[in-house]
């Protein structure tokens, strides 16, 4: 996978193929601003592009770390991030408590990737962006997407003239959305998939894993969202019998089996799983009895 450019718009390939804990930025260059989207990528490559090409502002499509990671690089340009997602990025407590991080030892785990691996600095002001705002660069156009469900102020962004979409952390993959945070959204997720894949784009760039599609996604906008589906049916099977949320997270039906680290991968388990049981209480397909929960 290889760096592009598309006019004044950048793709900038992420170490490790994009993958997490990396990601892929984008680099806008405006007459009157310059713009890296989600400073994750690669470090050598955003030293370069600060000395050689120069940033003017830093914006964030959401608040998660993998989007972070090199954000200490720019400290001194404005950051703009949508008012719902930036709680979180003014303090490490916050951040943790966002993520739904009760238990000691997995707390424990994070803050020190927070403070270590990610480079967690707490923000103390942003620029706000406004849902469905317009921002004019000089001589390029960015229309702002709300695609809550991921986070609550997920954004992604629409080059109008260059006919390119950048989904952010809609990333297309055979994994699927992620919807674990404590103010995620199953249901917005689906509405915010929909809402992208109804956007005229010619290109789409994502933040992970393939990263940029020259041709239309195509099948890939409902393989994904049909991963949600896939994940309620295996646990409503496993709630032929009633089961506590201890019992349906140690059966691992979302990764398939145990991964290491344990701290990371039992989390993002039970985040999941704990969403799709409360979705399905909601739809009234699942009932819930203090701790157990069992299929209608």
């Amino acid at each position: 996978m290889e760096d592009r450019q598309f006019g004044r718009i950048s793709f900038i390939c992420g170490e490790n193929g994009g993958r997490y804990p990396f990601n892929h930025s984008v680099y806008i260059e405006g007459d009157d601003a310059r713009v890296i989207i989600d400073p994750a990528s690669n470090l050598e490559k955003l030293k370069r592009l600060q000395k050689k090409d120069g940033v003017d502002m830093v914006w964030l499509s959401h608040w998660h770390e993998d989007h972070i990671r090199y954000l200490y690089l720019f400290e001194d340009c404005p950051k703009w991030i949508s008012a719902r997602d930036f709680p979180p990025l003014s303090n490490v407590e916050i951040f943790l408590d966002w993520y739904g991080l009760e238990e000691t030892p997995q707390r424990d785990y994070w803050k020190k990737e927070m403070l270590g691996t990610f480079n967690f600095q707490p923000l103390q002001k942003a620029r706000f962006i406004e849902d469905d705002e317009k921002i004019d660069l000089g001589n390029l156009q960015v229309q702002v997407i709300a695609t809550p469900g991921h986070t609550p102020g997920h954004l992604s962004f629409f080059f109008p003239t260059e006919e390119i979409l950048f989904l952010g952390d809609y990333d297309l993959t055979s994994f699927g959305p992620w919807y674990g945070d404590v103010a995620s959204s199953i249901e917005d997720t689906i509405k915010s998939i929909h809402r992208l894949k109804a956007i005229p784009a010619k290109r789409w760039i994502t933040c992970h894993d393939t990263g940029l599609f020259e041709e239309n996604p195509g099948d890939l906008w409902g393989s994904y969202e049909n991963v949600i589906y896939e994940r309620e049916a295996r646990l409503l099977e496993f709630l032929g019998q009633p089961r506590s949320l201890q019992e349906i997270a140690a059966a691992w039906l979302i990764y398939g089996k145990p991964r290491e680290p344990r701290d990371f991968f039992e989390f993002n388990e039970r985040a999941l799983m704990k969403k799709h049981l409360d979705y399905l209480v909601r739809q009234g397909r699942v009932l819930r009895d203090k701790d157990i929960f069992s299929r209608l």
